[in-house]
Parts: C-alpha cells; structure tokens; sequence
C-alpha cells in the first residue's frame, strides 16, 4: 500500500530533512519534485495542484523560512496537507442512528468486491459490539446471494436472503423488519452491481435509498483502477449523496493515487481500506495515521489494533509469562509467537508501522517464503528437540534439514538466532523487579 509514493516522496522529502537552511527557490524546486511524484502515483491533476498550492503557501511563510529545522517544518506540513487529502478530522467515522438498526447501504460495480467488504465490516463492527445482520439484496449476479451467505457463516452474522422475492427493495425491507425484531444493532445491505453505470441499476439503488433510509452508503471500489475508481465514484454520489468510500485491494496498489483524490474531488471521505483477502483485512480510516504510513513514520496504533483483532489473549497471555517470568522460552514457543505474528497481516505491512523499521529491515528478511521455511524447520524436529534444541547434534540437524527441504546451514541459522533470542529474554528476566 503506497509503497512507490511512500520511496519516492521519503526522496525528495529527504532532500528537505537535510537542509539547515532553506531558501524560497529550493522550496519551489522541491515542491515542483513532489508535484511530479504525486502525478506519477495517479492522483487526481486538480487535487495535486490544490495540495501543493497549500503546501508553498505554508511552507513560504517567515516562520518556517527562518524556523531551527525548516526542513522538518515543510515535511510536517506535507504531512498535515496529505492527512487534509485524504478526509477531514471526524470525517472518516461512521455515523450511527438515534434508535437502533443502523443501517450501511453497500454500493459499487461488479469485481469490485463489494459483497467480501459487506462481510468484512460486518465481522470488524462485531467485533466492537455493534450485533450486525447482513442483507443480501443482489438478486441478478450468479450466486452473490449464495457467498454471503458463506461468508456470514464463517464470521457467524446472520444473513437475510430473498424467499421467493425477485424484489430487492422488498427484500431490503424485510431485512430491516427483522433486523428491528431482532434488536440488531447494525444492517448492512448489500446491493447489486453491473459491470458499468446504467439507469436501471441507479434507479433500483434509489428505491431501496428511499425504502430504508441509510445512515451510511458506502462506495466500493478497487484501488488498482486508478482514477477510473474516482470517475465512478462521482456517477454514484451525484446520484446518490453517498456517505463515504471504501476501496479495496489496497495492499496491492503500490501508487495510491485514488485513494488520495477521492475527498479532493468529491468532498466526501475514504471511511476503509481493503489489505488483503482475510476477513479482517479491513481497516478503517484515520487520514493522519494515513500520512504518516505514506512518509514512512508508521502507525503505532494500527498495529496494536491488528494485534488486537489477531492475537488470541490466552496464547499471548502464555507467552509473556514464559519470556517476562518462569518457564523457558522454546522453538515450539517460538513458532507459536510467529504465528500469532502472521495473523495480523504480512509482515511487511506490519514493518511499515513500526517507526523506522521500513529503513532499518532489508526486504529480504521479511519474505513470506523465509517465514515458511522457518516453519518447516522447526516442525521437522521432535517435540523433545523443539523443547530442548541443545540437543540438536550434526546428525540430528542433517535429520531435520532433510525432512524440511532446506539445506542444514539454515537449520544452523535458525538454532543460532533463537540461542541469540534466548540470552536476550534472559537479559531481560534479569532486569524485571522481582515479583
């Protein structure tokens, strides 16, 4: 996600760092370098122009042309401009009704992943105790109904299907009757997509509008079609006065450019971005967290969010007492710990939000082919010799290598970082208070 924009601003904004002073001419010729990055990332022509007039106006001014660290001052203003990008503060949340269901209309095209993405906020709302129900009101498209109904099995949310109905505006209302019967604190509903804007499908869309009165109609679309995504997105909100944008696949959109045109151009906020296939790889907007994963200064609280919604307590809770009190910390504990770890997403979207990592961690060591290597090692050994790897001798270490697949100079490697590791928690254990 960003991850061209976020090298290639880190660049020229590096530039800026560096500098004890600035002049008026090395600021112009820096934004002119920002200017081209951000056209090369697909962002809206309109939206750069207004973000870099915003941008020199502030960064021209006295205070920061003679502050201590004018670099600083101008990145920080990058920074506030490209969280201003990407929606106003409050403006990324979602609205909720007075009286319970709340109710999130899903819109968009067809392959734009609308109904996975119903599905994914339904699981993350219930997650923080929303109680949803999903309906599935698109009655044209081969077997939509059929996956959502898959889909709220596998994260246990209830799902309103059409019986007998070819009407989705009545099968909206059922959905919301039910939803009121049942006390459910959110409704989600799913609409039908076609593979372009057509007139019957805005008019079906502005019935059901009109039949339940949204809180929330959220626009799905997918990041890797650029600006087309922004194009649409205008035909959808001039009809129907959508709430807020959701787009998906961003973990595969290395630019981002739609993601940072769509407020500029429709004045309406990006409320979620899709990063992955999983269930919970949906995660909810905060522009200045936003900014800050762009110019690579991480995201602390996304990742404890992930970790939140990953992790199971009782393993974590296990875990702590073995590397913070006693017991000893053991292969099996360690494969347990990078489990959790793969959990939350791949690693090297969770590297990007630790500060500093992204530069400290050579690519390389973040391949999700060496994690499953590691894996493989280890559960090639015995349970005795992943509780007590001391024992692993040569012919037991050629023994293993075999079984995984991987030559023995890795099995070594391995042994050698987790001996590495355990001296550490030692260290560690040695510091804490005494209980």
């Amino acid at each position: 996600m960003f991850e061209d924009l976020s090298k290639k601003l880190d660049t020229v904004l590096g530039r800026f760092r560096q500098r004890g002073l600035l002049t008026e001419p090395m600021v112009r010729e820096g934004l002119r370098e920002v200017r081209r990055v951000l056209l090369e990332a697909d962002v809206n022509f309109k939206v750069t122009r207004e973000f870099l007039g915003r941008v020199q106006e502030k960064a021209l001014g006295e205070e920061v042309l003679k502050a201590v660290s004018p670099g600083q001052q101008v990145v920080k203003i990058v920074h506030d401009e490209l969280a201003a990008m990407l929606g106003g503060e409050g403006e990324t949340e979602l609205e909720w009704s007075p009286a319970p269901p709340s109710i999130i209309m899903m819109v968009g095209l067809q392959g734009s992943g609308k109904t996975t993405t119903a599905a994914k906020l339904a699981k993350r709302l219930a997650r923080s105790g929303r109680t949803p129900m999903l309906a599935a009101c698109d009655l044209y498209r081969p077997a939509a109904v059929d996956q959502l109904q898959t889909l709220g099995r596998g994260i246990d949310v209830p799902v309103l299907a059409p019986e007998g109905s070819s009407d989705p505006v009545e099968v909206a209302k059922a959905a919301h009757d039910r939803a009121r019967r049942e006390k459910s604190g959110v409704l989600i509903v799913d609409t039908a997509g076609r593979l372009q804007i057509d007139e019957p499908m805005m008019d079906e869309l502005v019935r059901i509008k009109e039949a339940l009165q949204p809180k929330e109609i959220l626009f799905v679309a997918d990041a890797m079609t650029g600006q087309e995504a922004v194009r649409i997105a205008e035909g959808f909100d001039e009809v129907l006065d959508v709430t807020g944008f959701v787009l998906t696949k961003m973990d595969g959109d290395a630019r981002g450019g739609a993601a940072l045109s769509i407020y500029g151009v429709t004045g309406k906020p990006l409320k979620f971005v899709g990063t992955g296939e999983g269930m919970d790889a949906l995660e909810a907007v905060d522009p200045k967290r936003m900014s800050g994963r762009i110019l690579q200064m991480g995201d602390v609280v996304g990742l404890v969010e992930r970790a939140q919604a990953a992790v199971d307590e009782g393993e974590a809770e296990q875990l702590q007492k073995k590397v913070l009190g006693k017991g000893r910390f053991t292969l099996e504990d360690f494969l347990g710990a990078m489990r959790q770890v793969q959990k939350m997403g791949p690693l090297e979207q969770l590297i990007k939000m630790v500060p500093g990592m992204s530069k400290a961690v050579p690519t390389g060591d973040v391949d999700p082919k060496r994690m499953k290597h590691i894996e493989a090692i280890i559960l090639s050994m015995t349970p005795h010799e992943r509780r007590k790897p001391e024992i692993l001798n040569g012919s037991r270490r050629k023994r293993i290598a075999r079984g995984s697949g991987r030559p023995v100079s890795e099995v070594n490697r391995l042994l050698k970082r987790f001996t590495e590791m355990e001296k550490m928690m030692k260290q560690m254990k040695g510091l804490m208070p005494r209980m």
